[in-house]
């Protein structure tokens, strides 16, 4: 026996790579699961347009130099960062640089990443509890609505789950071989995590730390010190970023957006840490609608952001998803309920008719539903994760009964159990946080993902092992299927009535033999067809779902599945949907060498403008224009240099500047761009007004050509002049229905079609901006250069 060991390591040894390839083992369920994802993920997604432009123009600015690419600078120029770590753009950036900026190429990261998830979730299932269990959670994981939605964005999300799942990957590692190193990675990895969203990351630390040490074979002693030693990695990886950016000179970096006091740290223990739990008050007290809804009234639907006016048809790829700044608003009042919408309905687009911006069967950006122990079933964020939310709690009770020792006593922990509370110590805190936060987007709720489509495969295999073997824990899984095909019927009321009437019946139908075969039937170890008829009936309405986002090609900033994107449509065109030709080729001409293109209030105006140009575009305030990135001491001293030549206000109200915009006003000249309408063929003309100097905002009805007063946030300034039209009354093309001309000359009827569509992409994206203005609306360009002559 001693002879033969050594002499068969050395024919392993002598086998070629290729050879190694053959003999493994694959598991072709899994290979089509993976398919499946990749599918879902990824097709259609050239029609990501800017995906969420606010990234996307920070993707370009990093593009152009390593100091932006550490920083995550916003704009090409250094000024402000976006309000997120850099890591997950680090990769998107990489991605742009090989492939060039396209909405696909910022995207394809995130799509990678979560058909990796999908890998990982069945890798680290399978260990423990075989493949079976394995591949209905790697189902469920790939057919969880926002997992889709995420993945086809250049948003974190989906990055942030990657990570998170490959730290817990080498947590198991280290548990299983026994092997310390591999602990030491699973918690650097959180502290990278950290840095791809920061503590969203640190919701996963209490099911590490718990998990190992149930699980490690080691005394208590050495458990503390692997652990103590994990947590000096976790906390080198997760400070490496932000003290790299709070120790350099402020001078020497661009302003840390989102924060108040350009602080990367306090960034992520303020607008990035408390403020989610607590409020959002974007640093300046302004809480959104629809935050911290606390009456059922409150919770059930809301109207889009604070002046946005729902279009029928328009895009749900807004591609700026800013949401409005300095609103009043209090979070407990009731919001209005939407025209279309019904009860505790989907807050934009009923039955999937005129689907607002950003929304697409559950609440739009800001609707989180009403806080509680139910939260996550109500229609507002259960659509998007809590298909098989119940299939997951009935399946821990069943699993956890299943895998008891009987030789121990009942609550004695093997194996099976200890990887049981891994995605437990996952789940709870994370459903914890969602069911009582204050602000988060409903697409955040992926985090959730991971662990409910682990307990709900390995519960639904236990809950059909006990059924068949007639177990007294056999009607776990009759009670799941009927209470999930009432809660799916629930939500698809809103969309397809009969449906839902179609699905409960069924649901109804297929329980009955489920409950009453364990007490009839003599054998049940051959009947199979029953719980595999019912699994497919559960997993109908929730694969449709996932299909939306496909389907519509979106790519939102806020993503979102559902019906509601296949009558909105996808993404937009890449760099120009929300472009003035008429204020770019103005501002190119006359840019001269001044540092920047233009300055303006926020980012939601400034991005298209970085995208298409490559050029640097000041966004003053940041993502919502409440950063206090620059002082009116040193906005003059770049206008002096010559560094700022135009401001322009895209007749957004509120806002962090307004001693700045009030100097401005004062002392610049006002440009009129006369017939300035986002994107035609026309050549528009420009003209310069001839004041050189405005002490005041025109009154209303005074409005040079093309141009609206910009609003700020003491009600100085009067409302904008709709869109459309001019100083003399003439009507310019707009998004309204009518057939648009260029002068005495016909448009083809492909021509009709491609301007109807950009005008349909305009009116989403200012939908999304609800009432920030933003560069497809009316605006006012000053010019700063004379200031100083």
């Amino acid at each position: 026996m001693e002879s033969k060991e050594p002499s068969r390591v050395q024919k392993n040894e002598k086998l070629g790579f290729f050879d190694k390839l053959r003999n493994i083992k694959y598991d072709y369920w899994l290979i089509a699961i993976l398919i499946l994802a990749a599918f879902l993920y990824a097709w259609n997604i050239w029609e990501a347009g800017e995906a969420n432009n606010f990234y996307t123009a920070a993707i370009v600015s990093m593009t152009k130099s390593f100091k932006n690419f550490w920083y995550a600078s916003f704009d090409p120029a250094g000024f402000i960062t976006v309000d997120k770590p850099p890591v997950a753009l680090w990769f998107m950036t990489i991605s742009a640089k090989i492939f060039g900026v396209h909405g696909w190429s910022v995207v394809l990261p995130s799509i990678l990443f979560g058909i990796d998830s999908v890998y990982l979730i069945y890798s680290l299932v399978t260990k423990r509890f075989g493949k079976i269990p394995a591949r209905i959670a790697a189902l469920i994981m790939t057919l969880t609505p926002i997992v889709v939605a995420d993945s086809r964005t250049n948003n974190m999300d989906a990055t942030l789950v990657f990570f998170l799942l490959l730290s817990v990957w080498f947590v198991q590692k280290a548990v299983l071989k026994q092997q310390q190193r591999y602990l030491w990675i699973g918690f650097a990895l959180i502290g990278i995590s950290f840095n791809i969203k920061m503590l969203q990351a640190f919701m996963v630390l209490p099911a590490l730390y718990l998990y190992y040490w149930l699980a490690a074979k080691v005394n208590w002693k050495k458990k503390l010190l692997h652990l103590s030693i994990a947590t000096v990695f976790l906390a080198i990886f997760t400070l490496i970023w932000p003290l790299s950016v709070d120790l350099t000179n402020s001078n020497s970096r661009p302003y840390e957006g989102g924060s108040e006091t350009n602080s990367a740290l306090e960034l992520a223990f303020g607008y990035n840490g408390t403020q989610r739990l607590l409020g959002q008050t974007t640093g300046t007290g302004g809480a959104f609608p629809g935050m911290g809804s606390s009456s059922k009234k409150g919770g059930k639907s809301m109207t889009p952001p604070s002046g946005s006016k729902k279009v029928s048809g328009s895009k749900s790829s807004s591609n700026a998803p800013t949401p409005p700044s300095g609103s009043k608003k209090k979070t407990g009042n009731p919001p209005a309920k939407p025209s279309g919408s019904k009860g505790g309905a989907p807050s934009m687009g009923g039955k999937g008719k005129g689907a607002g911006a950003g929304t697409g069967g559950g609440g739009g950006a800001f609707n989180i539903g009403t806080a509680g122990p139910f939260r996550l079933l109500q229609k507002e964020l259960g659509p998007q994760i809590s298909w098989l939310m119940l299939l997951a709690v009935f399946g821990v009770i069943s699993s956890y009964v299943y895998y008891q020792d009987p030789k121990k006593k009942w609550y004695a922990l093997n194996n099976q159990r200890k990887d049981l509370w891994l995605w437990l110590g996952w789940m709870v805190p994370v459903a914890g946080f969602f069911s009582v936060a204050s602000f988060f987007h409903p697409y955040y709720t992926i985090m959730l993902a991971p662990a409910m489509a682990a307990l709900a495969g390995i519960g639904i295999y236990t809950m059909i092992k006990q059924w068949r073997e007639k177990s007294i824990w056999s009607m776990l899984l009759p009670i799941s299927i009927l209470t999930t095909s009432l809660l799916q019927a629930w939500y698809l009321t809103d969309y397809y009535p009969t449906l839902a009437w179609v699905l409960l019946i069924a649901g109804i139908i297929i329980s009955i033999p489920l409950f009453a075969l364990p007490w009839i039937a003599i054998r049940l170890k051959n009947k199979r067809v029953w719980p595999v008829i019912a699994l497919i009936i559960v997993m109908l309405a929730p694969t449709w779902w996932s299909l939306t986002p496909t389907l519509a090609g979106s790519s939102n900033g806020i993503p979102s599945a559902g019906p509601s994107l296949l009558s909105a449509g996808g993404g937009g065109g890449m760099g120009d949907s929300s472009v003035n030709n008429s204020l770019l080729k103005y501002l190119e001409k006359h840019q001269g060498n001044a540092e920047y293109l233009f300055a303006t209030d926020d980012s939601s105006t400034a991005a298209p403008y970085i995208i298409k140009t490559g050029k640097a575009v000041m966004a003053m305030g940041g993502f919502n224009g409440t950063d206090n990135a620059i002082t009116l001491k040193q906005f003059k001293k770049l206008v002096k240099e010559g560094k700022v030549k135009y401001y322009y206000s895209g007749g957004k109200a509120g806002g962090n500047n307004n001693e700045i915009v009030t100097w401005i006003k004062k002392h610049a000249k006002k440009v009129t761009l006369s017939n300035s309408t986002v994107q035609t063929n026309n050549s528009s003309s420009v003209t310069v007004s001839t004041k050189t100097k405005n002490t005041a905002p025109n009154t209303a009805g005074q409005a040079p050509g093309g141009t609206a007063p910009s609003g700020n946030s003491n009600g100085s300034t009067p409302p904008a002049k709709p869109s459309g039209s001019n100083g003399q009354g003439n009507k310019a093309p707009s998004g309204n229905g009518t057939k648009p001309s260029m002068g005495k000359k016909k448009l083809t009827k492909a021509q009709l079609k491609k301007m109807k569509k950009q005008m349909k992409k305009s009116s989403g994206a200012s939908a999304m901006r609800g009432g920030m203005g933003g560069p497809g609306q009316s605006g006012t360009l000053y010019d700063l250069s004379n200031i100083y002559k």
